[in-house]
């Protein structure tokens, strides 16, 4: 009898013992995809901080929707994005308010000339519904599921209304200070499932988080706060 209470009390204690780990898990990796929340919001508030040299705001007016891509690490003299990760938001254009952050990434492709091994932040403004619709597919290979066009920079950018007008998405990187419309040619963009699930506590696609609203935010919610304020404040309505 003492025997069955000892090996009963033994088995309570590594039941617990394993629901914790795993409840610990659990919040670390949340906490993971809150500081990827942060990082993107403080990226597009340090961009949009040099009026002379960000994304113009004629581009961000037309805006369906914004990712961004902080810390992606690259290597020699073109970027092979090793796995870069970052978020995206629809927006509500009759409200001018944003969608939840949905978790993606890009992969491979190249990123320009610049000089490697450092990192650098990619941000792509989606420009219109096709060009959103094409991106939250399973998976998207610029150059083969779609273009993705350099945008332009800057206050002195406000007039190159052709490139907008044709674009589908424009994409910048910034690499020691200096940000730039970039190509992603061959770059591969896909929704991180198992981030979503992380932070929102449930799978779900970047479809259902941005365009279905099915997302429900349980701890960190000051991060997903922060980077929706980020794009309320910086993408006006018109």
């Amino acid at each position: 009898m003492m025997r069955r209470r000892v090996f009963s009390l033994g088995m309570a204690c590594a039941v617990t013992a394993v629901v914790s780990a795993v409840g610990a898990a659990q919040a670390y990796a949340q906490a993971q995809e809150a500081e990827r929340i942060n990082n993107a919001a403080l990226v597009l508030g340090e961009i949009m901080g040099t009026p002379d040299k960000a994304i113009p705001a004629s581009v961000l007016e037309k805006a369906e929707g914004i990712a961004v891509f902080p810390g992606t690490i690259k290597g020699g003299f073109v970027l092979a994005a090793q796995r870069g990760k970052g978020v995206i938001s629809l927006r509500d254009r009759a409200k001018n308010t944003w969608s939840l952050p949905a978790f993606m990434t890009v992969t491979g492709g190249s990123i320009g000339a610049q000089i490697g091994g450092q990192s650098i932040d990619i941000v792509l403004v989606i420009m219109d519904r096709r060009g959103l619709e094409n991106l939250v597919s399973n998976q998207f290979k610029v150059g083969a599921d779609g273009s993705v066009t350099a945008g332009p920079v800057g206050r002195t950018a406000e007039a190159s209304t052709d490139i907008q007008m044709r674009a589908q998405i424009l994409s910048y990187s910034r690499s020691r200070g200096l940000f730039a419309g970039v190509s992603l040619t061959g770059a591969a963009i896909r929704g991180d499932e198992d981030s979503n699930k992380a932070f929102y506590g449930e799978a779900l696609t970047t479809r259902d988080i941005i365009q279905d609203g099915k997302g429900k935010v349980t701890s960190h919610a000051e991060a997903a706060s922060a980077w929706q304020k980020a794009l309320a404040r910086y993408v006006k309505g018109k």
